[in-house]
């Protein structure tokens, strides 16, 4: 495969062809289509001042025609071109509306996702003598000279200023193999994959999805998946990311159609590199863009002890929600059976300038304030707080220690933080590291690492214990309760008034606000709530509600900070 283009997204393979020059550029087969599906597309919307050009040449000539023109442009003069055939003459004749095109096509490229992969195992007309990294730049320079010789023939003199605009990779991903089970194992045939052994992101990567919802919880089946699609299994069309999911190594195979989605693992979870993992069975297994019919579903693979987990090759599952709320049901469901409790919430490890500190955790369904009242404390309480270390942002886990303590711990190293909700300042300070998906929707997105995987597993005992609420409209901030019973209601009744960010509408609940494990393991959850929570009161756990008011019209971002205004009188004292 020497690349894929589908209109949306472009992926090169660096191992098969590789561009070094100008010229190598304008002669690949995957400039040759972009530049067809430009053309096509400037005759299907009837662009007047493209067809300008496109007009002068035969329809059969077309592509190659012009592609021979940007060619010539790179060595000759305009009049030397002018005199080699009737075609390029009257084309620039109209150079300043040739100019124009570059421009527009330049933008047509840069808009596109682009993405890269590279084996290890590279080709004497690859990258072989270049390292992984260097090629993503030398690239991006030769795409540049191409443009800029072209544009500056036409433009007649060198720019005044230049802009180094991200015209090469968006990321890059190099590859290898890991043959994880015996030739025997029914999960034998995953192995074939390419599996990922480093990438290379170029932030910000901007990423735009056919959804930008999620909706529904994945229910458990009890037939194992795999055998729906095993024959069906193009192992060439998937990649391999290994990562720890809370302490689970999980292994996601996604399709390529949906490369973005994939490699945005890398910040929301610990990418683990081959070495560590080399010939290793996963507790997790994820297929994303299974060729399945029906819902996405997980399997609990008691022989082999695996967690199954996959979803449809279908443009329903294009959003992210849908790649990273699988992996958080099979940590969870894994968790529930070891007596673990999985929560969906934030937790956050405070120092205070006083040199106290104070863990605090807050449990709500998507919407419910949790990101936006933990970044509007940060912001009011300045330098009072030394620091705050995001244990988790949206799912975490307590578990009992060997000491007999309840500690909290973390599943991701990153945040999948909704932009509508958050102040402007936040999103401007993690753009350098951040994947943002459809910037310019409702529910937008991105998706941005916040804390080391070893600080995420240190296990930190618990000082408070709030469930968000986001409708409520009373006057009041943060409620204790002094009735552990009234509390673990409030708890498990998991209310909130939907935010737009799944297809729920209006009030709504979801057994302690997981819909993520906990809600099918609904029985054995339960038990677990009891008896963790009777634990967190005796040992002094302040456990209440705190009222984010975030659904409360014209509270968006109001209810936040005096939730956080109060939360850190509270702290201060």
């Amino acid at each position: 495969m020497e690349y894929i283009y589908n209109g949306k997204e472009v992926v090169l393979n660096f191992s098969e062809t590789f561009c070094k020059t100008e010229i190598e550029i304008l002669d690949s087969n995957c400039f040759k289509e972009i530049w067809t599906s430009f053309i096509d597309r400037a005759y299907k919307t009837s662009n007047q001042k493209m067809l300008q050009i496109f007009n002068i040449f035969p329809k059969k000539h077309l592509v190659s025609g012009t592609i021979n023109l940007f060619k010539g442009l790179l060595v000759y003069s305009i009049e030397t071109l002018k005199g080699q055939n009737s075609y390029f003459f009257r084309a620039l004749d109209k150079k300043d509306v040739l100019y124009d095109v570059i421009q527009d096509f330049y933008d047509y490229w840069r808009r596109l996702e682009r993405y890269a992969i590279t084996s290890n195992k590279a080709n004497y007309q690859s990258v072989e003598s270049a390292s992984f990294i260097a090629a993503q730049t030398e690239f991006t320079d030769t795409v540049l000279k191409t443009y800029r010789a072209i544009s500056e023939k036409l433009f007649g003199s060198h720019f005044s200023v230049y802009r180094q605009l991200p015209s090469g990779i968006n990321a890059s991903i190099l590859i290898s193999r890991n043959a994880w089970m015996n030739v025997d194992s029914k999960y034998a045939f995953l192995s074939k994959c390419p599996f990922i052994e480093q990438i290379l992101i170029r932030p910000p990567l901007i990423s735009y999805t056919r959804k930008n919802k999620r909706t529904g919880v994945y229910p458990e089946t009890y037939n194992n998946p795999i055998d729906e699609f095993k024959n069906k299994f193009n192992p060439n069309d998937y990649y391999c990311f290994a990562a720890m999911v809370g302490s689970s190594l999980t292994y996601i195979y996604f399709h390529v159609d949906y490369m973005a989605l994939g490699i945005a693992n890398c910040n929301l979870f610990e990418f683990v590199p081959l070495n560590k993992v080399k010939g290793k069975k996963p507790d997790a297994i994820y297929v994303f863009g299974a060729e399945i019919d029906g819902e996405s579903k997980f399997y609990y693979d008691e022989e082999e002890d695996i967690y199954f987990g996959v979803a449809p090759h279908d443009e329903s599952i294009e959003y992210f929600g849908y790649m990273k709320k699988m992996l958080l049901t099979l940590y969870n469901v894994k968790m529930i059976k070891q007596g673990a409790l999985p929560l969906h919430g934030a937790c956050v490890h405070i120092t205070m300038k006083n040199g106290k500190e104070k863990n605090i955790v807050l449990i709500g369904d998507s919407g419910a304030g949790k990101s936006e009242t933990i970044a509007a404390l940060q912001e009011y309480a300045g330098d009072n707080i030394s620091s705050i270390l995001t244990v988790f942002d949206d799912m975490g886990t307590f578990k009992y220690c060997e000491d007999g303590k309840i500690r909290a711990y973390g599943t991701e190293i990153g945040a999948f933080v909704r932009i509508d909700d958050m102040a402007r300042d936040y999103i401007y300070n993690e753009m350098d590291r951040a994947i943002f998906m459809n910037p310019d929707k409702s529910n937008s997105r991105l998706i941005i690492p916040v804390a080391t995987y070893p600080q995420i597993m240190a296990g930190y005992e618990v000082d408070m214990l709030f469930y968000a609420n986001n409708y409520s409209e009373e006057n009041v901030e943060i409620e204790i309760f002094d009735d552990l019973e009234k509390a673990k209601a409030e708890f498990k009744r998991g209310a909130r008034v939907a935010k737009g960010t799944t297809q729920e509408k209006g009030l709504v609940e979801s057994f302690f606000a997981n819909p993520f494990g906990p809600v099918q393991k609904k029985e054995e959850t339960t038990k677990i709530i009891d008896k963790m929570f009777k634990d967190l009161k005796k040992s002094g756990v302040e456990i209440g509600v705190l009222h984010t008011k975030l659904a409360v019209d014209g509270m968006e971002h109001d209810g936040p900070m005096l939730a956080a205004k109060k939360l850190f009188e509270i702290l201060d004292k």
